[in-house]
């Protein structure tokens, strides 16, 4: 069983900045991959950003560019740095992660507003 816990998340104005993170009880070293989702209301829940444990990422079309996915494996956590965010960022971002082909996990989410 591993635990994920995000943090991070608010409200920001359109082009400001946050940084979420997820602290995983478990060693992330070994994870075969994590990431972010999101679900905004009335929508479907959609990745985000995806890192393996080979260090490739990918990353949706609608956040290329703006947002940057990375892992502390010392911390056994896992960040989202989000740059020039805009009002349909607005969403729960929720952690997500892997440790082996049959097991996976997710958060309890955090709340992203982006709003003037």
């Amino acid at each position: 069983q591993v635990q994920l816990v995000e943090s991070g998340g608010g409200l920001v104005q359109p082009g400001g900045s946050l940084r979420l993170s997820c602290a995983a009880s478990g060693n992330i070293f070994s994870f075969l991959v994590m990431g972010w989702y999101r679900q905004a209301p009335g929508k479907p829940r959609e990745l985000v950003a995806t890192y393996t444990s080979g260090g490739s990422t990918n990353y949706a079309d609608s956040v290329k560019g703006r947002f940057t996915i990375s892992r502390d494996n010392a911390k056994n956590t896992m960040y989202l740095q989000m740059n020039s965010l805009k009002p349909e960022d607005t969403a729960v971002y929720y952690c997500y992660a892997r440790p082996t082909i049959v097991a996976g996990y997710w958060g309890q989410g955090t709340q992203v507003t982006v709003s003037s």
